[in-house]
């Protein structure tokens, strides 16, 4: 049986994922669509309720995302949020303006606690606002049940039709109650059972799979990342001894990811190649600095070695992708055909012949993903890994790629990660960078010119945008000392104290 869905409508929010996310965290099962989805669409996924994601753009501008009037009629609850609560007035008949006061940031408001959406909330709440735009009319029938100094319609709603709007963002930390309006207007409004879990999604999947493959087998190309490597278990689970798993060793992991790659997969059933092609990495890589030449050149030669490998198994009719939601949402289509290769560049070669793609895990976002991996017995330091970028550390090596570069990086990057984790920093992601600067030092009574080692720490819930962590200046020292004392060819440690934005968390 399908889980109870809520369905996410994206009008260019920079939250959708968050929200849909959030949305999971309930119980409850989510999907994004497209804000223009048809209403047979609609009536086919048969939602239990529909949120509005906010928006960049002004409802009443002639090319603004909107949705078809009618599903307002359908009788399915739904939540507009910021620009989605602007555009559910706006159609219904209401008035949208742009804001004599702009609101940014945290602000105080008053609520309605006898609604619905505000059930067991106190009367005055902090949330998250960010419009340029409000609502200064309510179309009829609505009714006011929220309101700020300056925003007299903080939210809104016509009860008798299930149909809510607020101005502030509740999927943010920032509104302290956020959650709990979430789950109010899923439970309370939309009549959710939470049905929906990560185990639940495990047990569908493993019937999915054994009725789309049957008896054949399937290619996994494992980077050893924790989306390949979680599908690579659940694949085992769903299909033993059917799944060739194809592990390229570029030689620029960082440093045992190999060994404990293969040491995870050792036991399970499954068979699993791993082949050493670093050599022909560097070679491919040769005087190369160009960060995105580095991308192309590691995504084209990745492909190349799958495909060479693959032949060996042409036994195999199925090639199977860690594809996540994301993945999914970002490409813009549901086109299962599309291959996501290893760095996402460019794709397999039509010539390998398969009779399918498998992607169990296309449903799942990151945190849902680990979460799996945990309940299929992969080890933690696989699932909780550290985010990495595709082409490894090609790109946290400023400059040419070479065999000393990377060792010296390897050893620098596990010293600065062993320490962080012994002192117990929660930093959520956390690097070296070996830059293209050299400088003069002093090493015993001898002068060196080595290289600079910069250090990365940040704090994020989504990535998509972050704050350096302050990590401690004794924590920052044993880590210099240690690195300058043991990495050969390093003379000088540099941390990084820049957000994002207005930089990036990588270098390259």
């Amino acid at each position: 049986m399908a889980n109870q869905t809520i369905l996410i409508l994206d009008f260019g929010g920079q939250y959708k994922d968050l929200i849909a996310r959030r949305v999971r965290e309930c119980n409850v099962y989510s999907e994004i669509c497209p804000a223009n989805i048809s209403i047979e669409t609609i009536q086919r996924k048969n939602p239990i309720g529909i949120i509005f994601t906010g928006g960049p753009k002004s409802v009443y501008e002639e090319n603004s995302p909107k949705c078809d009037p009618k599903l307002f009629n359908l009788g399915i609850p739904v939540l507009g949020i910021c620009y989605g609560a602007q555009l559910m007035s706006y159609l219904c008949g209401g008035l949208v303006q742009p804001c004599k006061t702009s609101e940014y940031g945290q602000r105080e408001i008053v609520i309605n606690p006898e609604n619905p959406l505000f059930k067991g909330l106190e009367k005055n709440q902090t949330v998250l606002m960010s419009h340029t735009d409000q609502i200064e009319k309510l179309p009829e029938g609505f009714m006011g049940i929220a309101m700020s100094d300056s925003c007299k319609y903080a939210a809104i709603s016509k009860t008798e039709k299930k149909l809510y709007g607020v101005q502030f963002h509740p999927e943010v930390e920032l509104t302290i109650n956020g959650i709990q309006i979430i789950q109010n207007f899923l439970y309370a409004i939309c009549g959710a059972t939470g049905d929906y879990s990560v185990e639940n999604y495990l047990n569908k999947q493993i019937s999915v799979i054994r009725e789309q493959v049957g008896s054949e087998k399937v290619l996994l190309g494992l980077s050893g990342g924790v989306d390949s490597a979680v599908c690579a278990a659940l694949l085992a689970q769903a299909l033993p001894d059917r799944l060739i798993c194809i592990f390229v060793d570029h030689g620029l992991m960082r440093k045992g990811e190999g060994d404990s790659v293969e040491k995870a997969f050792s036991h399970m059933a499954l068979k699993f190649v791993r082949v050493d092609a670093s050599d022909r990495f560097l070679k491919k890589l040769e005087s190369v600095t160009d960060p995105e030449k580095k991308r192309k050149i590691i995504g084209a030669e990745f492909v190349e070695v799958f495909y060479e490998q693959a032949k060996k198994f042409g036994d195999a009719k199925f090639l199977a992708q860690g594809t996540i939601y994301p993945d999914v949402i970002e490409s813009g289509t549901d086109n299962a055909a599309t291959i996501k290769s290893h760095h996402n560049v460019g794709g397999l070669p039509e010539e390998i012949g398969f009779s399918g793609i498998v992607e169990p895990l296309r449903g799942l976002f990151k945190d849902e993903v680990r979460q799996l991996g945990m309940q299929l017995g992969l080890p933690a330091e696989i699932v909780n890994r550290q985010p990495f970028p595709g082409p490894g550390l090609a790109v946290r090596v400023i400059g040419e790629i070479t065999r000393e570069k990377l060792d010296i990086l390897r050893e620098a990057d596990a010293i600065f990660r062993n320490e962080l984790e012994a002192a117990g920093n929660q930093a959520s992601q956390y690097f070296a960078v070996l830059t293209d600067l050299r400088s003069v030092g002093v090493m015993g009574d001898g002068r060196t010119y080595d290289y600079t080692i910069a250090l990365r720490a940040v704090l994020t819930r989504d990535f998509m945008t972050c704050e350096y962590a302050p990590i401690p200046h004794e924590i920052l020292a044993k880590i210099s000392k240690r690195i300058t004392n043991e990495v050969k060819g390093v003379n000088r440690i540099v941390y990084d104290i820049t957000d994002k934005p207005p930089a990036t968390i990588e270098w390259e």
